[in-house]
């Protein structure tokens, strides 16, 4: 093709990558002007996020900066647009989202693995605790001790208890530092048995091997616990993920199968009605699964 319409084609490209670039780059220039503001909402906001990530990974001794994490995020979102404004993303919004809270559930899922594994070798490093204190009756001694003896996260932190009382703080407060650090009903009750059995007296290593039994047999029991809830845990996802695998289905074997639901006054109440059933099932029977011991 020649002529006038074979040089529209390539003019359109033009203006189309052009005003793409424009839009883009207006974009970038009033994000970053809104967050180099100090005294604007935005860079507080962004103060406040990046603070909170920081203060979140802190204590799982992770000191990379929330900066470059919040940085990265703004990136994958300006990318993912601009790959929706060029090539059409299906469910683009939920990318967004996920791009939004994926480093907080990240974060969230490995302080519970962190966690997780100091209660596993809690009465390990409690028991380790007791068999020093027998050959040395200085609790920062059997601390040093074992200290060498102990891996993985919990070797972390009885290494920063111990940092903690070389610069002057007392074995109490190092414990409760601690403690809070790690976020840990089972820590608690281990580092309280050992605070009240230092303060009260006694026999102190027979009351840390007592504390160390009684964890391994509650480890015990909260395991046949998952064991014996596991099916009804897996019911649950179910539960929580039909209405949308339903919705999907029917909606590609038959389109506008729901049409009746959005376009009617009825069909919002019915809506209203089965959201509010579906999130009274999975609380409930989160409720229900949820078995302390």
């Amino acid at each position: 093709m020649s002529g006038p319409m074979a040089d529209v084609a390539p003019m359109t490209e033009i203006l189309r990558w052009a005003s793409v670039g424009t839009v883009s780059f207006a974009l970038f220039a009033g994000t970053w002007a809104a967050a180099a503001d100090e005294t604007g909402p935005a860079y507080r906001y962004w103060a406040r996020y990046t603070g909170g990530l920081e203060r979140k990974l802190r204590p799982m001794f992770n000191f990379t900066p929330g900066r470059h994490i919040a940085l990265g995020q703004l990136f994958a979102m300006f990318f993912l647009l601009v790959a929706h404004v060029l090539l059409t993303v299906p469910f683009w919004w939920m990318l967004l989202i996920l791009i939004a809270i994926g480093p907080t559930l990240y974060i969230e899922h490995q302080r519970r693995e962190r966690v997780e594994n100091i209660e596993e070798h809690l009465d390990n490093f409690i028991l380790a605790l007791a068999n020093a204190l027998k050959s040395t009756p200085s609790i920062g001694a059997a601390f040093n001790s074992v200290a060498v003896v102990v891996t993985g996260p919990i070797q972390q932190e009885v290494d920063l208890a111990i940092k903690e009382m070389k610069v002057g703080s007392s074995l109490d407060q190092a414990l409760l530092h601690m403690a809070a650090r790690i976020g840990s009903r089972q820590v608690d009750s281990a580092l309280s048995a050992l605070l009240i059995g230092r303060q009260v007296g006694g026999n102190l290593p027979k009351i840390l091997e007592t504390t160390a039994e009684t964890m391994r047999e509650m480890r015990r029991l909260d395991g046949v616990v998952r064991t014996k809830t596991a099916e009804g845990k897996l019911q649950l996802w179910v539960i929580a993920l039909m209405p949308f695998g339903l919705l999907v289905g029917l909606n590609a074997l038959w389109p506008g199968y729901f049409n009746p639901l959005t376009t009617s006054f009825t069909g919002y109440i019915i809506v209203t009605g089965c959201t509010i059933c579906w999130v009274a099932a999975i609380v409930l029977a989160r409720k229900v699964l949820n078995v302390d011991i």
